[in-house]
C-alpha cells in the first residue's frame, strides 16, 4: 500500500447548562472549592445549547452535546487532559489493569494489512496456532486492507465467549487459512526477564499496570535464584509509555536505599504537592509490601537503564531517580519528556475526567516536562545508526503541551519539518530499495544492539556510543543521521 504505510507499520511494531453546572458544583464540592462560576459565560453556553437544539438542520442528541462540551472544555487544556466517556473510561481501566477481552495478539501494520508481531502466551490466539509473522487479511468477513490499526483492534475485541474468524496468510507456508477464535479475557504480562549470559540479567518493564509491581518482584526473585552470583542487571524501559505512579515508585525503591526521595510533585492545590520516598507506604496499595525480603543484591548490583524517545512518564520517573542517586547508568536516547501527573476524577459510575494536576520532579528537583531524561551514554538504535528516532514525536512536539522550565512554542514548526523530512527520506529509500529498511530487532533478542552495548558497559568493555545523537534542548529539532 505504499512506502508510507510500510514506514508507519514499522513504527507501530517496537483509548445543558443545568447538567453541566451540576457536574461543576459536584467537582467543586469534592475538592472543597465552591468557587463562583462565571455566570455570563455559563449563560452563553446555555444559549448556544438552546440554539443548536432548536435550529440545527437535524435533530441532535442532547446527551452527546453535553458530552462534547465537557470533552472540549478538558481537551483544550493540554494533550493529556481528557473527558472519559463510558467507552473510553472502560478502555482506560483495561489499560491500567493489564487485562482486556480479545484474541491475545500483539500486532502492527505491513503493506496495508495487519501483521502478527507476537501471540500472547496462553491466549486464544496462541492456542489457535497463530504465529508471529502471520498476515491477517480478513476479520470475520471484513477485509483488513484499508483499515487503520485501531479499527482492526476494535474488530478483534468484543465480549468474552464470542467468536471471531481471522483469515491469515502465512508467508512461510505460502498458504491462506481461517482460524476461528473464541474471545477471552487476556492478561498482559508487563514484565519480562532472562539471563543474557552467566552473571548478567535483563529485566524489561513494558508498562506500569495494576499488577506490574508484583510481577516485577517475582521476576527479581527468579533472577536471584537462577543466578546467585549476579554481576550486572539491565533494566529495559524502552518504549515504556508509563502508567501507574505507584509502580514507578516501587520499581525505583527495589534498587534504592530505603527512605530516599524517588519523585516529588508540584501543582496548584495543596494536595498536588507531594514527595514520594522509597518506602512501602508510597507504593504498597494492597497492604502487603510486594518488595519485602527481596535479595539484598539488588540494592548494590551494577545497573544500566535503557531508555529511548518512547520512554515516558512513570518510566522517566524511574530513570530519573536511579540517575540522580547515581544508582545506575542511563543509556540510550533522550526520553519523551512527559513530566506531568494526571488525576482521574470519576463523574459517574462509568464516566470520568482525567486531568493534569501537577508536574513531577526528580530527586535533584529537575522537572523533565518537555525535556526528558538525558542519557549519560548515547546509543543508536542499530549498529548502523538511528533509523526511526527522528520520526518519533515527543512531548515538546504536542500541541498545547505544558511548557518546561525554559521552553517556548517558537520552534514547534521546525521540529515538525525535521520529522517530515526524515519521513520523506525513509519513504524514498524504501521505494528505491524495499530491503534496505527493516524493522528494529525485538528488545532482548541477540540482535538487540543497545542491549549489547549495555552489557559491554557492565563488563567494563568498549561501548559503541552514538556519534550523531545529541540532546534535544527546548526549541531544537531532533538531530538525524546524515544531517
Amino acid at each position: 500500500m505504499g512506502s508510507r504505510m510500510k514506514v508507519a507499520g514499522f513504527l507501530a511494531v517496537g483509548a445543558l447548562a443545568g447538567a453541566l453546572t451540576t457536574l461543576q458544583l459536584q467537582a467543586y464540592a469534592r475538592t472543597g472549592g465552591m468557587a463562583a462560576l462565571p455566570l455570563e459565560e455559563m449563560q452563553q453556553l446555555a444559549a448556544v445549547f438552546g440554539i443548536v437544539k432548536a435550529e440545527y438542520v437535524e435533530p441532535v442528541d442532547e446527551k452527546k452535546l453535553i458530552s462534547d462540551a465537557i470533552g472540549g472544555m478538558v481537551s483544550g487544556l493540554d494533550p493529556h487532559s481528557v473527558y472519559l466517556d463510558k467507552k473510553t473510561y472502560k478502555e482506560f481501566r483495561e489499560g491500567t489493569s493489564g487485562k482486556f477481552v480479545g484474541v491475545g495478539i500483539e500486532i502492527g501494520m505491513e503493506d496495508g494489512v495487519v501483521k502478527v508481531v507476537s501471540p500472547i502466551e496462553g491466549s486464544p490466539a496462541f492456542k489457535g496456532g497463530i504465529k508471529a509473522g502471520d498476515l491477517i487479511t480478513r476479520i470475520d468477513e471484513a477485509p483488513v486492507r484499508g483499515m487503520t490499526l485501531d479499527q482492526a483492534i476494535k474488530r478483534m475485541r468484543g465480549e468474552a465467549g464470542t467468536k471471531v474468524v481471522l483469515t491469515l496468510f502465512r508467508k512461510s507456508e505460502s498458504r491462506t487459512l481461517e482460524v476461528p477464535i473464541t474471545r477471552a479475557e487476556i492478561h498482559v504480562q508487563s514484565v519480562r526477564s532472562k539471563l543474557i549470559e552467566p552473571g548478567y540479567a535483563w529485566l524489561r518493564v513494558a508498562q506500569f499496570q495494576d499488577r506490574t509491581v508484583e510481577d516485577f518482584a517475582a521476576r527479581l526473585r527468579d533472577i536471584a535464584r537462577a543466578e546467585p552470583h549476579l554481576k550486572g542487571l539491565v533494566l529495559d524501559l524502552r518504549n515504556d509509555p508509563g502508567g501507574l505512579l505507584e509502580g514507578a515508585v516501587a520499581v525505583s525503591s527495589a534498587f534504592l536505599r530505603p527512605g530516599v526521595v524517588v519523585v516529588s510533585t508540584k501543582g496548584q492545590v495543596e494536595g498536588a504537592n507531594m514527595t514520594f520516598h522509597a518506602t512501602p507506604e508510597a507504593y504498597a496499595r494492597r497492604g502487603d509490601d510486594p518488595l519485602k525480603n527481596l535479595p539484598a543484591i539488588f540494592k548494590t548490583v551494577p545497573m544500566v537503564v535503557l531508555v529511548n524517545e518512547g520512554s515516558a512518564s512513570a518510566s522517566e520517573i524511574v530513570a530519573g531517580a536511579l540517575q540522580d542517586h547515581k544508582r545506575a547508568t542511563v543509556m540510550g536516547l533522550q526520553t519523551f519528556g512527559k513530566g506531568s501527573v494526571q488525576t482521574v476524577r470519576p463523574l459517574t459510575a462509568d464516566t470520568a475526567v482525567k486531568l493534569t494536576t501537577a508536574r513531577y520532579y526528580t530527586p535533584s528537583d529537575r522537572s523533565i516536562q518537555a525535556q526528558g531524561i538525558v542519557p549519560e551514554v548515547w546509543l543508536d538504535e542499530t549498529a548502523e545508526g538511528n533509523v526511526y528516532a527522528a520520526l518519533r514525536t515527543r512531548e515538546a512536539d504536542l500541541q498545547q503541551h505544558l511548557h518546561g522550565a525554559a521552553e517556548s512554542d517558537a520552534d514547534a514548526a521546525a521540529r515538525e519539518k525535521a520529522r517530515d523530512e526524515a519521513r520523506q527520506r525513509l519513504e524514498a529509500q524504501y521505494a528505491k530499495d524495499k530491503d534496505s529498511i527493516k524493522p528494529l530487532p525485538e528488545f532482548g533478542s541477540a540482535e538487540d544492539f543497545p542491549l549489547a552495548q549495555a552489557l559491554n558497559q557492565l563488563k567494563g568493555q568498549p561501548v559503541q556510543a552514538s556519534k550523531t545523537a545529541t540532546e534535544r534542548k527546548p526549541g531544537e529539532a531532533a538531530a538525524t543521521d546524515g544531517e
